[in-house]
């Protein structure tokens, strides 16, 4: 997925929440699972 925006919302709306620090929000967001573990969501790939 291209959209952050998008990846963002679908992942509230599947029980995530947003982290309140975000570090680089352009680059990628920080959010926490229900069970509370933090994981980061992001558009940048790693070149091949």
């Amino acid at each position: 997925m291209d959209d952050l925006e998008g990846a963002v919302a679908e992942a509230v709306g599947l029980g995530a929440t947003v982290a309140a620090a975000q570090p680089d929000p352009v680059r990628w967001r920080v959010l926490f699972d229900p069970a509370g573990h933090p994981f980061c969501l992001t558009t940048v790939a790693p070149p091949e």
